[in-house]
């Protein structure tokens, strides 16, 4: 048993070869020339007197001090370097991922380029069923969830009764659609994603007929979420960009870092929430989280409006910055999935150059960018500015399409007792989740008969129609 394994012993020193015999045989005992050989360094350092009283000491005596001195060493250069390893990754913005690698090996997570957690045989055969990734997609509901960017506000041609202020807004060129028609599910596509939604919104509704994430079942297959950027206020922080004099308040955008930088820190923990709370609902889903586009182009070639090139730097940093929390959340989440060796997934969809040469100030523009008021109203920040029209939606949904074919860089499982259940008639009873007035027991007082239920029934409305419809 080595020291690392809990000898009390410690480890033996290494053998003098004066010692060893020239055939290789064991030695018979130590020699007393091998004592004298080991502590060598310290005898020629204090004379001929330490050195006899050195050769007549037992060996055992001399050395026992010597290894926890040695040991203890030992553990403060590893410590030190530990420290210092971990303050440069902290110091050093480029070395998140690193820090990522360290958190996930302090906790056993699953992080890229890691070898996985091996599978047992009786695993495998009791109660998973591996699958290729699109078949682990595709074997039930599909549920689209988030905010604007998700519905596909901007997109144009949105669903009747969504299109009006305080609505949703969701349109038939939003991304869930495209992914809808290019994958034959099982079941059906629930859409609920919805305009100016955010993380906090979804967990503070649990419970009640208007939550997006009560709108996942036990028979999801997949799960789309986008949110996040209302919670961290990217319109308004567009806004206060804009709305300024160029000339005088040339720091406005970069003022906001350190408000913009909290509120990721605060959004990182909402994320983590919402993942768990729909692998509770839905065990064996793919669950696949969105990012967000960046918005100027890598170089902008000058001025957008008053947003000056540096301004635009700034917003497509916050942008990419944002999207580096929401993926190393989602890694986290899907490393605790299966290095528990559970069923389903969690993987984060990069779609930060999806728009890539057709940014808001590009001439061929897959972003809806500043709509001009009336003469005399200069420049106005709407609901739709800087949201991706049906053709940036498309590129999106191309980004989710790759994803769900070629899945995480890992095997996919999913429960056999599940496959064995899903079946048509439960998929379609399931779609819009118990809370949906149009799943409601004849004869029971369901969320939806209740009048504060009828007062946000619209949207309500909307949602199932658009799942009674896929």
């Amino acid at each position: 048993m080595s020291e690392r394994d809990g000898d009390p012993r410690g480890p033996r020193e290494p053998e003098d070869p004066a010692a060893v015999p020239p055939d290789g045989g064991p030695a018979s005992g130590p020699a007393p020339d091998a004592t004298a050989s080991a502590s060598e360094g310290v005898d020629n350092a204090e004379g001929p007197e330490r050195a006899d009283a050195s050769a007549t000491t037992d060996a055992t005596e001399d050395a026992a001090p010597a290894r926890p001195r040695r040991r203890r060493r030992l553990a403060l250069a590893v410590v030190s370097v530990l420290v210092l390893s971990l303050l440069a990754v902290v110091a050093v913005p480029a070395s998140r991922d690193a820090l990522l690698g360290l958190w996930c090996d302090a906790t056993g997570g699953v992080c890229p380029g890691e070898p996985l957690p091996p599978i047992t045989e009786d695993e495998e055969q009791d109660w998973r069923v591996r699958m290729e990734p699109e078949e682990a997609a595709v074997w039930g509901n599909y549920v689209s969830l988030g905010d604007s960017y998700s519905s596909g506000d901007g997109a144009g041609e949105y669903e009747e009764g969504t299109a009006e202020p305080g609505e949703c807004w969701r349109s038939e060129h939003a991304y869930p659609r495209v992914v809808e028609r290019e994958f034959s599910f099982e079941g059906a596509l629930g859409f609920y994603a919805c305009s100016s939604h955010k993380g906090s919104d979804m967990l503070s509704q649990i419970g009640s007929p208007e939550s997006q994430i009560e709108r996942v079942t036990e028979h999801t297959s997949l799960v789309t979420v986008g949110i996040g950027g209302n919670d961290l206020g990217f319109i308004p922080v567009l806004r206060t960009c804009i709305m300024r004099m160029p000339l005088l308040e040339r720091t406005a955008c970069t003022d906001q870092e350190e408000e913009v930088t909290e509120k990721m820190d605060a959004f990182e923990e909402t994320l983590t929430t919402v993942i768990t709370e729909i692998r509770d609902r839905a065990p064996d889903a793919r669950v696949l989280v969105l990012g967000y586009p960046r918005l100027f182009p890598e170089q902008p070639p000058g001025m957008y409006y008053t947003l000056s090139q540096s301004d635009q730097l700034w917003l497509n940093s916050v942008a990419q910055r944002f999207n580096d929390r929401i993926r190393d959340t989602a890694i986290r989440a899907d490393g605790e999935v299966y290095g528990a060796r559970q069923a389903g997934s969690v993987e984060f969809v990069n779609v930060f150059t999806a728009l890539k040469g057709h940014e808001v100030s590009e001439d061929d523009a897959w972003l809806n960018g500043i709509v001009l008021g009336q003469l005399g109203q200069g420049l106005r920040v709407d609901r739709a500015s800087f949201h991706p029209t049906a053709q940036g939606q498309r590129s999106i949904a191309e980004r989710v399409r790759l994803q769900i074919e070629e899945g995480p860089d890992r095997v996919l499982y999913t429960s056999r007792e599940t496959l064995d259940k899903v079946n048509a008639d439960l998929l379609h009873t399931e779609l819009g989740g118990p809370l949906d007035p149009a799943n409601a027991v004849p004869g029971t007082d369901a969320p939806g008969d209740s009048e504060e239920a009828d007062g946000d029934g619209g949207d309500d409305a909307g949602a199932a129609e658009a799942g009674a419809g896929s």
